[in-house]
């Protein structure tokens, strides 16, 4: 019963309030999400930013279709520099997920690090190294060509 991690940067050529404005609205989760992972927020009278405390559900099929609800907690938010968002309740036994900028001389530096555990015990551990690895590395290759699309041509 493993606690996998993943990393991914991204240089974006933006300003960092534009792009902090950006990713710290929850309204942006689905323009930056695979359209086959079907995400629906479903949060009624959704903040237009991010914050402490703030609770949001969504409906998502991960996999095979198969819709899911999804309940994450933003738990940490230090303005324009990062957020951390944390699953209470979904497809992982457990989520932590913090998004980080900062500004370099070349621009934004964008930093994701994922930490996930699955349900399971070993079983999960086996769907892991057969397809959720591959599905999670896939969800946020796509981010980063949305975001390249968005700010990057």
């Amino acid at each position: 019963m493993a606690i996998y991690k993943l990393e991914k940067t991204q240089l974006v050529q933006t300003d960092k309030e534009t792009l902090w404005d950006f990713i710290s609205s929850p309204k942006n989760l689905q323009e930056i999400t695979p359209d086959e992972m079907g995400f629906q927020i479903t949060t009624e009278n959704l903040a237009d930013e991010m914050y402490a405390g703030q609770i949001i559900t969504y409906k998502v099929s991960p996999m095979f279709g198969i819709k899911l609800n999804w309940c994450t907690e933003i738990t940490h938010v230090d303005k324009g520099n990062y957020f951390v968002d944390e699953q209470r309740f979904g497809p992982y036994t457990m989520w932590h997920h913090e998004h980080h900028i900062a500004e370099t001389a070349e621009g934004m530096l964008m930093k994701d690090i994922i930490h996930y555990k699955l349900p399971l015990g070993f079983l999960g551990d086996i769907a892991q190294s057969l397809f959720v690895k591959k599905k999670v590395e896939e969800i946020f290759d796509h981010r980063f060509i949305a975001l390249e699309k968005k700010f990057n041509t």
